[in-house]
């Protein structure tokens, strides 16, 4: 079984695309602020559990 099987993994991507369409209506002045820190703490969380499984 691999970790694209999981419950959680696929819940975390779903996480990742939900935060990248909420962000998109943020203030252009924000993209390289807090724009890009969600982005990365929520990709993170997919990547995380997948480094974690191996």
């Amino acid at each position: 079984m691999s970790y694209k099987n999981q419950f959680i993994w696929k819940r975390s991507v779903q996480l990742a695309i939900n935060c990248y369409q909420l962000t998109q209506h943020f203030p252009q002045s924000e993209l390289y602020g807090l724009t890009s820190q969600i982005r990365r703490s929520a990709v993170s969380v997919a990547a995380n559990i997948a480094e974690g499984y191996g």
